[in-house]
């Protein structure tokens, strides 16, 4: 029974709950195609951020301190929380007030830096990065493979290379690109567990609407 529990401890990512502030080896900056987010989750929610009368296509989910092997969360901080106004602002790149706020808790706490410092390096990393305008042109839901999704990053980032972005699937759709960057926001190639690559070949991905 102790040779599982030695497996199991050195198979499983290192999630490190409550470590301290500003410990941590690179950042990962999480892109969300919001249309699918919107059909395999927001919609069943009502979620404003799949009102109509937004234009929301890749999102911010979320820049994450990261180590080589796992991931701290919900660090110990002497910084304080975000004002509503804060994550009122970042709604514009993030769908929601919402997810601002959350993403602060789980991983913002972990950055040792403030609130709206935290807010405002994860702004910059969202716009450094270029979202490949091809996606905003469907006009019907497609299948395909997650590779074109990857291609076309590449493609928009020159700096960027494959071992730097990752695609994940959820559901039978695109989830997210994961961009890894370093703590100067310079692409640097990821660790294993920055998420594992969708290997789908008929993968949906939903248009705007």
């Amino acid at each position: 029974m102790r040779w599982l529990l030695i497996w199991l401890c050195s198979a499983l990512p290192a999630i490190a709950d409550g470590e301290r502030a500003g410990e941590f080896d690179y950042y990962v900056l999480s892109l969300s195609w919001s249309p699918n987010w919107c059909a395999t989750t927001g919609d069943a929610q009502e979620a404003d951020q799949c009102d109509a009368q937004h234009d929301h296509g890749w999102i911010l989910h979320g820049l994450w301190p990261q180590y080589h092997r796992g991931w701290p969360a919900y660090c110990r901080t002497p910084h304080a929380p975000p004002s509503r106004r804060m994550t009122r602002a970042m709604a514009d790149i993030m769908g929601s007030p919402g997810l601002a706020w959350h993403q602060w808790k789980k991983h913002g706490t972990c950055s040792g830096l403030s609130a709206g410092d935290y807010f405002a390096l994860s702004r910059h990393a969202y716009e450094q990065v270029r979202r490949p305008d091809i996606f905003r042109k469907l006009e019907r839901a497609v299948r395909l493979p997650a590779s074109v999704i990857e291609e076309a990053f590449l493609r928009a980032n020159p700096g960027l290379t494959r071992e730097m972005i990752a695609v994940t699937c959820r559901d039978g759709h695109i989830e997210e690109v994961r961009v890894c960057l370093s703590r100067t926001l310079e692409p640097v190639p990821c660790a294993r567990d920055a998420g594992r690559e969708c290997a789908l070949k008929d993968a949906i991905f939903e248009p705007i609407r």
